[in-house]
């Protein structure tokens, strides 16, 4: 394996790198200019945990798609061991795994994203990375290897940052089920005595919604 580098934080542009997949050669972030994708790793192939993984993300796959976003599996297995479980995937549970998955059985993508664990550099770590259409990582989970990830948490993740973006707002904890605002978004923060004059003007009319001057919210469309 590749010496180990520092891995992108948040707010990083995504490595370039030429990655061998299950769909040919891909590169990234490049060739996913103008769409965001998640790229998500899990430890092994023809695992229970990691099975049950896929077949969510699969089944989910056309939700992604219509959120213009896509999917990249990742392990330091080998592209034959790949293709041979998502045949099994297929053949018995019904589902044709129809995304990229990386078959990087060197580590040199692992390495660089920080996918491989000191304690055991035969496996990448189930991780995720949410990267924007300008190829900036904007977003990074990491999960144990006994828990499986919430593929429905990733939908609303992606469906958040389309409303944060186009609306210009925060999105609260549990949106669009939040405990106290509903599915309601939270106002940026005033940060000035007329941007705070502005808001209570604005609650007086009606236009949003106040607990006080810093925490406002407001409905979207």
């Amino acid at each position: 394996m590749e010496e180990r580098r520092q891995m992108p934080l948040i707010g990083d542009r995504f490595p370039e790198m030429e990655v061998e997949t299950t769909k040919g050669k891909i590169n990234l972030p490049g060739d996913y200019k103008g769409k965001w994708f998640l790229l998500f790793s899990h430890p092994a192939d023809f695992t229970p945990v990691c099975t049950t993984e896929f077949y969510s993300f699969q089944k989910n796959y056309d939700k992604f798609r219509e959120l213009n976003t896509e999917l990249i599996g990742l392990s330091v297995d080998q592209v034959h061991s790949h293709l041979k479980w998502a045949e099994w995937i297929e053949e018995n549970l019904g589902e044709r795994i129809e995304f990229p998955i990386i078959a990087d059985g060197m580590g040199r993508v692992a390495n660089r994203l920080g996918l491989v664990h000191p304690a055991n550099s035969s496996a990448t770590v189930r991780a995720v990375f949410i990267v924007d259409p300008e190829g900036v990582i904007r977003a990074i989970l990491y999960y144990p290897s006994e828990l499986g990830r919430n593929v429905d948490e990733f939908l609303r993740m992606m469906k958040g940052f389309r409303v944060a973006e186009k609306e210009r707002v925060a999105i609260p904890a549990n949106w669009p089920a939040n405990e106290l605002i509903g599915d309601k978004v939270i106002v940026p923060p005033a940060s000035s005595d007329a941007e705070i004059q502005q808001r209570n003007e604005a609650v007086e009319k009606g236009q949003i919604e106040s607990y006080d001057w810093w925490l406002c919210y407001r409905k979207v469309d």
